[in-house]
């Protein structure tokens, strides 16, 4: 792995209950998905399904990309798991593999909409939404029993749009839908010409957060620092320090690793921080499991250390066919053997494009990060440690501190890159 690269994934994965309510696509609204036959133990199971999801595609991206990396795997997720409720055969088969998706309808839909209705609730001191919309052809015909499934359980509400004769509005349109669930970080996520006359469908996902620390570092002990990128690559970067007497946080450490959590207002959200102390990120970043973060996370006490944490601020953009192809789905992308007939009835639909898009930025204040996923459908054409100094390639993960579900997970090997 080249050391000279940032790596950051953000995967935004929660859990819990809202009752489903009626649906209401005007702007700015958020769609209420019915979650009334989630249970907590099949919602903690999706959760777990998830985060495997996360770790894989995360392990993934880190092997095949130079320089930042940075995606949300819930917003990966969530896009193809609308996508996945199409598809039958061995489309269907590889996709749930790869996704981790649950065989039983009730169950996967049920937890999905538990999750995203939890990710949306009202009367938080953090900002956290995500939204998805469908985008079909007008006057293609679509199964209706699959657009209901979609709206019902993952808040997709589908809107009629002219892919054939107005391509370019129609980029346009689902590019500002994104742009605005987003706060203005996510633009022209759709590049020009990735949509065609032959486009039929578009599922897109995006999801926002902004949170403050509890524990906020002040500005004017921010200074400049080396960061080791690798053993001959040093950088200077804006180091922030909690050195006080308050600077008390949840710590965890073994012979490998240190842990830090830090907490968001609110206490329901935190960055988990997992700096290897051999400075052997790749040899972390294999070892990471669901249980391993579990063992971390059970791990954790507070205790008064000073912490030394840089800023960063980057965004980043994939196309990722041939990642998710290599992950085992190659047949959602085969124009011949692709089986979405849950849509339209017909084999005549497969995945032309997968893009996802995300930014983030860590400071004094607080974390902002937003991402949004796109799939396009084709008809067939053709010993304590006194200080925790982040100094070197670390791991972050922004968790749901009551359950444990991973909102962001992340890794900065140099936080001067953008």
């Amino acid at each position: 792995m080249n050391k000279k690269t940032i790596i950051l994934v953000i995967s935004l994965l929660t859990l819990a209950f809202i009752l489903a309510g009626c649906n209401d696509t005007t702007p700015g609204s958020i769609i209420v998905a019915n979650d009334s036959e989630a249970t907590p133990v099949n919602v903690g199971n999706t959760v777990n399904d998830n985060t495997q999801f996360a770790f894989d595609v995360y392990k993934k991206l880190a092997k095949e990309n130079e320089g930042n990396v940075f995606l949300s795997p819930w917003s990966i997720s969530s896009a193809l798991a609308m996508t996945a409720e199409g598809a039958r055969g061995d489309t269907l088969r590889e996709m749930r593999t790869v996704l981790h998706l649950a065989d039983d309808d009730t169950i996967r839909r049920s937890s999905f909409a538990a999750i995203y209705n939890q990710i949306n609730k009202k009367d938080k001191e953090y900002q956290l939404n995500t939204a998805n919309a469908l985008w079909a052809q007008q006057g293609y015909t679509f199964l209706p029993e699959y657009f209901d499934v979609v709206e019902q359980y993952y808040g997709g509400k589908v809107t009629n749009v002219d892919f054939q004769t107005k391509t370019e509005e129609a980029r346009m349109m689902i590019n500002d839908w994104v742009e605005e669930k987003t706060n203005d970080k996510i633009k022209d996520i759709i590049p020009q010409g990735m949509l065609s006359p032959m486009t039929r469908l578009v599922l897109s996902n995006a999801i926002y957060f902004k949170g403050t620390w509890v524990l906020e570092f002040d500005k004017k002990n921010t200074y400049d620092a080396s960061f080791r990128v690798s053993s001959d690559k040093t950088v200077t970067v804006d180091m922030m320090v909690r050195d006080d007497k308050d600077a008390r946080f949840n710590y965890y450490e073994n012979e490998d690793l240190q842990v830090l959590e830090m907490l968001y207002k609110g206490e329901e959200l935190s960055m988990l921080v997992l700096l290897p102390k051999d400075e052997d990120l790749a040899k972390l970043e294999e070892s990471l499991t669901a249980e391993k973060l579990e063992e971390y996370r059970n791990g954790l006490y507070e205790r008064k250390i000073d912490v030394y944490m840089p800023k960063f601020k980057f965004d980043t953009k994939y196309f990722m066919v041939k990642t998710l192809s290599e992950m085992g789905m190659p047949t959602a992308f085969d124009p011949i053997d692709a089986d979405f007939s849950g849509m339209t009835g017909k084999k005549d639909l497969f995945i032309s494009a997968v893009i996802h898009q995300a930014f983030v930025e860590v400071n004094e204040e607080g974390t902002e990060a937003a991402a949004a996923t796109v799939v396009v459908m084709e008809t067939m054409a053709a010993l304590p440690m006194n200080d925790f100094r982040a100094d070197h390639p670390f791991i972050f993960i922004i968790q749901e501190r009551g359950t444990g579900n991973i909102l962001f997970m992340g890794r900065v090997v140099d936080p001067t890159a953008e």
